[in-house]
Order: structure tokens, then sequence, then C-alpha cells
């Protein structure tokens, strides 16, 4: 494994490559980093893969963005990535977890001729509008109002620890509590059938955070896909099974 640096939309990122032959990119989820995907790189190396596992802007040991990035701005820097690293010349195997398969479906959506196929891992690219989403926007910009006293953050954390529990908004600090409440308002499923690339859907049957039933409808709005559900595996699969998300991923390979 080989760690490196490159700079991408004038920022800092860090990436890591393992083995050789066709590129695989993977992109990792929120609040996630590089590392927490080797396992799986290092499992699909195995097989003549060269895996490329970027630290999304903001995570892990990349610089965070200097303004509040929408999803599109998370596309135009992987774009800018796939042309920018040496590991990667021409077209992809391109998988994405969580929100880093949201942004891999919108990367695979405008710039299809770059992905050869797309893995979709648990991807929280189905988000609906509902009221604990529209209360989170509207007391994160009240709570702002009050930056400007001591203990501050202390006071942040109490009101979505003890208020809106399950929030991601929570682990959040400067530019990327803005850069949060701008992706969790995307919502693809209305894009979905633009993808045109032979598509694999991994999701876990007991996964809460992003339910089954959106992979049934991705399923069903991708024409060219497949759905493939591993019994008893939540959202991490690749910390808790990587093993046998691996062995899925290679069993839906081109032959």
């Amino acid at each position: 494994m080989e760690e490196k640096k490159v700079f991408i939309k004038n920022l800092e990122v860090h990436y890591i490559v393992m083995g050789a032959g066709k590129p695989f990119l993977i992109l990792h989820g929120w609040r996630s980093r590089s590392d927490r995907w080797q396992k799986i790189g290092e499992l699909l190396s195995e097989k003549k893969f060269k895996v490329i596992i970027p630290d999304l802007p903001g995570f892990g040991k990349s610089q965070e963005p200097e303004s509040a990035w929408s999803l599109d701005n998370y596309v135009e820097w992987a774009k800018e990535l796939s042309e920018k690293i040496p590991e990667i010349n021409g077209s992809f195997y391109l998988l994405g977890h969580s929100f880093g398969g949201t942004l891999a479906v919108n990367f695979t959506i405008k710039y299809n001729q770059k992905v050869e196929n797309l893995f979709i891992v648990s991807a929280s690219c189905i988000r609906k509008k509902t009221n604990i989403k529209k209360f989170l926007f509207v007391i994160s910009k009240f709570i702002k109002i009050f930056s400007f006293l001591p203990y501050y953050q202390e006071f942040r954390k109490s009101v979505y620890k003890y208020i809106i529990k399950k929030s991601d908004y929570l682990y959040q600090s400067g530019v990327m509590e803005d850069i949060y409440l701008k992706v969790i308002s995307d919502d693809l499923s209305h894009e979905l059938s633009f993808i045109k690339v032979p598509t694999i859907i991994i999701w876990g049957d007991k996964d809460t955070i992003t339910p089954l039933e959106q992979a049934k409808l991705i399923n069903k709005k991708i024409e060219n896909s497949k759905l493939v559900i591993i019994q008893g595996a939540d959202h991490f699969l690749n910390i808790k099974i990587p093993e046998i998300l691996a062995s899925k991923i290679l069993e839906n390979l081109p032959s």
C-alpha cells in the first residue's frame, strides 16, 4: 500500500493506492476515511485491481473546503481527481458507500463514459423531505445566532444530543456544518434512471440508516442494475464484514 497526496481544487488530498491492474476507485461515506476501506482494498487488489481510496475533502487527512460545498462541488472534485492522479488513465470501476454512494451516483450520471461498472453500497441518495430535516435546518440556523458566546460548542452539542439524537450534524464543525446541511437535501430518486452503466447495488437487510426499501427503489429506477442483499448486515459492511462485501463485489464483476 502507498500513501499519496495530490492537490485538487486547491486542496491537499490524501489517498491510498494498492495493487496493480484495472483502476477501482472507492468513495467512502460521511464521517469516514480511506483507512476504513483498506481491508476491502487489499482483498480487491489481490484480484488484479489497482484500488484507489481517497479521503474526501473535509475527512481523514484531506483538507476541508474553504466554502460550503454542494454535492455538485464534490462531483467536480471527483472528476478532477480521476483526471489528475496517474493511477487512473481512462475508464475505471467506481464504488460509493453512503454519502460516497450519492457522490458516485451523481458522478456516473454526469460522466458515465468514465465509469465501466458502478457499485452502490448502502447509498444515501434517496432523501425525502421530512419534518425532522426541516426542523434540523431551522434549529441549526437559530443556534448559530449564539456562536459568539463562550461555551457555544458545548451548548450546540447538547441541543443536538438531546433533541436530534441521530443526526450526524452533531459531529460537524465549521464549514462542514454548512456542507452537511446542503448534502442532506439532495434527493437523486428522480435522476437514477439516467444511469446507463452496469450497476450493482449492495445492501444489508438490517440497515437502519439507509433502509432496504431505498435499495429496492434504486434497483427499480436503474434499468441495468442488480440488487445484492446481505442477510444480517447493517450499514457498516466495510467495517463489520469486509470479506463478505469484497466477495460480493468480485462475484459481480465482469469476467
